[in-house]
């Protein structure tokens, strides 16, 4: 079973969050909103997106790319934290 299934709802969750962040920038921009303001939108919901990408392509290397753990487990851990550093 996929990881993305097996955590469906979270994700989802997440994705819902996102969305919203993302309406809140075409309302800010129709509003004619500062740009200030609108720039921490936007990077609001780069934030939330770049998080999203993290936790699933984690739990991609989790699962398929270091699925047995032992010795792997380490090297799971080292490029998680690669990737983490990157996205967040």
């Amino acid at each position: 079973m996929s990881h993305t299934i097996r955590n469906k709802k979270k994700l989802q969750a997440r994705v819902s969050r996102i969305r919203g962040q993302v309406e809140a920038v075409h309302r800010a921009l129709e509003s004619e909103s500062e740009c200030g303001e609108v720039l921490r939108l936007i990077a609001s919901a780069r934030g939330a997106m770049n998080s999203l990408m993290a936790e699933v392509v984690e739990d991609h290397i989790r699962t398929h790319a270091f699925p047995s753990g032992g010795t792997g487990g380490d090297a799971a851990d080292e490029l998680v934290d690669v990737v983490r550093s990157y996205l967040t």
